[in-house]
């Protein structure tokens, strides 16, 4: 029997009508339908203005583009005591479905293993780290009317430097080198951020700022190389050169460790210059939306409206992927007890 073609027309039809649906549901996309018409929550630990909350802000004006479901982003800021109230709550109290990011200062994953037991109440390697934003250089920085003219001067007069709290590179960083290498520092702690230390600089309340990232350094003090200056790097805070830095003649703190010791156990704690932007997500999230959002915080970071943006900022951005991150903190965690234990003397020294 012949079937008129108008037939066979409305067979397939029917026949289309009947997959489609299911054609529909397994082209779904799971995390596109969680995050649509969400948003998704960026906090950074640090007070407004300060470089956690640079890079939180620019990731945060980006990053819905590249989230399956384009969620909303938006930032806020949790500071205080060096962002572990930050990591804390966000390992502790944050919603573990994907939609709270945190960035925090790479002391909060640091002083669990070389802090007080008292503030090492979290474990860093349970935490989904997405991404770093950058790994930079960290610089000491002094006003130039300050007795202290050369970083060797620090081993014999006072340098009064301001800080924020326990936990963060503006405590730790002069802490170890007063503790490990007899530098006479005055740190002065207690303010709520970079910005309010670098104010209370500019300001003669202050002689430096020690411990202060490289990036957040350039936007505070933009005129920093300007003979008219008011302050000048008195010395980098690391194990290599930076760039930037090279050729300026500036010395790297631990050029002045008096024994192999010494250098090693400084080799160790520098190694926070290598994550100073982590992000992370909570312990428990989903590993597929792990995954989605590792995905869309390299590729927003690397995006070249995102650089630009930056590049307006003057501050870089040069990431590493979740990936590595999450190894580099598991590798970190197991350092010998021993190299542990003197680094943990070096911080928590009266």
């Amino acid at each position: 029997m012949i079937v008129s073609r108008a037939r066979r027309i409305a067979a397939l039809s029917a026949l289309l009508a009947f997959t489609a649906p299911a054609m529909a549901q397994n082209n779904k996309d799971p995390i596109a339908d969680f995050y649509r018409g969400k948003t998704v929550t960026i906090v950074a630990g640090s007070s407004v203005g300060g470089g956690l909350d640079v890079y939180a802000r620019l990731l945060a004006r980006h990053l819905q583009r590249f989230i399956p479901g384009n969620p909303a982003v938006v930032a806020t800021n949790m500071p205080g005591a060096g962002s572990l109230i930050a990591a804390k709550h966000l390992y502790t109290v944050a919603p573990k479905d994907g939609t709270h990011i945190a960035i925090f200062l790479p002391g909060a994953i640091f002083e669990p293993l070389f802090g007080t037991t008292e503030r090492a109440s979290f474990d860093p390697t349970k935490l989904n780290f997405i991404g770093n934003g950058n790994s930079e250089a960290v610089v000491c920085i002094t006003r130039r009317d300050a007795p202290v003219q050369t970083y060797g001067d620090v081993f014999q007069k006072e340098l009064v430097i301001g800080a924020t709290g326990p936990g963060s590179t503006l405590v730790d960083y002069p802490v170890v080198i007063r503790n490990l290498l007899g530098a006479k520092l005055k740190i002065i702690s207690g303010y709520k951020g970079s910005r309010e230390v670098s104010l209370a600089v500019q300001q003669g309340e202050l002689q430096g700022i020690c411990g202060l990232g490289w990036s957040s350094a350039k936007l505070q003090y933009p005129d920093l190389f300007e003979p008219s200056s008011l302050v000048k790097v008195l010395a980098l805070e690391d194990v290599k050169p930076h760039p930037e830095l090279a050729g300026k003649n500036i010395p790297l703190t631990v050029d002045f460790a008096k024994t192999p010791e010494q250098r090693q156990i400084l080799n160790l704690f520098y190694t926070q210059g290598v994550i100073t932007r982590p992000f992370a997500l909570p312990p428990g999230v989903p590993q597929e939306r792990v995954a989605a959002l590792r995905k869309a915080f390299i590729d927003t970071m690397r995006d070249p409206e995102l650089q630009a943006d930056a590049a307006k900022q003057r501050t870089d951005a040069v990431p590493q992927t979740g990936e590595e991150l999450q190894q580099i903190v598991a590798t970190l965690y197991t350092t010998s007890p021993q190299l542990i234990g003197q680094l943990k003397e070096a911080l928590n020294a009266k």
